[in-house]
């Protein structure tokens, strides 16, 4: 099987961004001039597009794994993805959706730390929990101040 067929496969299977199909022509053995050759062909075609893969990534880590929108944005800059791509992927999230979210992982955390007797220390330890999860300081500490 050619890279061209490889590839195109590839590309029908799911959204891609242009980095993931770089690295798959590399791997596949293509030089430079053809890599770039192939990736405007699929752009072409419309088998590539970046806002769609930016899109599709959004709503994948928030609703599958519930992202914050810090952690999303690291996840599309370091695919190379434009500002502009995320900024308008980031619209796929709904304001009050995304703080019942981040409301009921900080209760799910909260209810898990049963043995901690310290508030201080229950507070403190679903707080990281929830920055790690890629959320803002800012909403975390009121979804805290819910509880």
């Amino acid at each position: 099987m050619d890279a061209r067929t490889s590839i195109y496969r590839y590309c029908n299977y799911q959204p891609r961004c242009h980095q993931e199909v770089r690295n798959k022509l590399y791997e596949l053995g293509c030089k430079t001039p053809e890599v770039e050759a192939l990736i405007s062909e699929l752009i072409e075609k419309k088998l590539l597009n970046e806002e769609l893969y930016a899109r599709a990534i959004v709503r994948g880590k928030f609703r599958m794994k519930h992202w914050g929108k810090r952690k999303i944005i690291q996840q599309l800059k370091q695919n190379k993805i434009s500002d502009y791509c995320i900024k308008k992927a980031l619209t796929e999230i709904d304001g009050d959706e995304y703080f019942n979210t981040l409301k009921r992982l900080a209760e799910k955390k909260w209810t898990g730390l049963k043995g901690e007797r310290n508030q201080q220390i229950k507070k403190l330890k679903t707080y990281r929990y929830l920055l790690q999860k890629g959320y803002e300081a800012d909403l975390i500490n009121d979804a805290i101040n819910d509880l």
